[in-house]
């Protein structure tokens, strides 16, 4: 046990370029406080008494803003950043050195009884807000893009983003935790790519002398003449990353 509270409080500086002192960390870090508190009520839990353990997650609830079961598995060095919102359900089980940011839920999708709740492998990165529901596992390495909702599993080293939750990267180039900004747009790269078919199509209708008409309220002549290419601003912006 103080062998795991003790990488529980040195994952801190490692992921939080705010940690500045151990007296800071202490005292400051929700996360922190939440994940101690979690493992004196889950070792509670595992003794069978009634109540207490409970109590105990609600205490942690009221302190920090982050509802742990005292039935959830968690591994050694986990780090809860900021954690306000986060809820992790009586089945859930994380492998060691998981980064959860705040809003996160791994949560159930019904009343079935037994497992139902995900698994997490170790060195995940679940994204603010995501959602990770069902009895599902992810494996190890995997990272969870801010906002998605992960409903299957996922391999290894794998990336998901959106609604529902799509892979988008498989093992290959490693990325730092942190990095949520280099996580790829799977919309706007459908979206390119079939307007880029469309602007082929276009072409060659023209190569067979049809004039085609504007296909969009706002379609403007192009350098080259071609007036029917689709250049609306709206998906100009779209595809630019604007408001996504």
């Amino acid at each position: 046990m103080l062998k795991t509270l003790i990488a529980d409080f040195r994952i801190v500086f490692e992921r939080d370029p705010a940690a500045r002192n151990w007296l800071e960390v202490l005292t400051c870090y929700p996360g922190l406080h939440a994940v101690v508190l979690h493992r004196f009520s889950h070792w509670v839990w595992n003794l069978g008494l009634p109540l207490i353990p409970r109590f105990i997650s609600h205490l942690a609830r009221f302190l920090t803003g982050i509802e742990i079961h005292p039935g959830a598995t968690i591994g050694q060095g986990i780090f809860i950043d900021h954690g306000m919102g986060v809820v992790i359900g009586e089945t859930a089980i994380i492998g060691d050195f998981a980064l959860i940011y705040q809003g996160v839920t791994l949560g159930g999708t019904g009343k079935e009884s037994g497992k139902r709740h995900p698994t997490l492998g170790d060195n995940v990165v679940v994204g603010a807000g995501a959602k990770v529901l069902g009895n599902i596992q992810l494996g190890h390495n995997v990272r969870i893009g801010a906002g998605s909702v992960v409903l299957r599993e996922v391999p290894s080293d794998c990336t998901v983003v959106g609604v529902p939750g799509r892979i988008v990267y498989r093992a290959g180039e490693r990325a730092e935790p942190l990095e949520h900004g280099r996580l790829p747009d799977s919309e706007a790269q459908v979206i390119r790519a079939l307007l880029d078919r469309i602007e082929a199509l276009e072409k060659e209708v023209q190569a067979l002398g049809i004039r085609p008409q504007p296909l969009l309220v706002g379609a403007v002549r192009s350098k080259d003449g071609v007036h029917c290419q689709i250049k609306d601003r709206a998906i100009e912006e779209f595809l630019d990353g604007s408001g996504i």
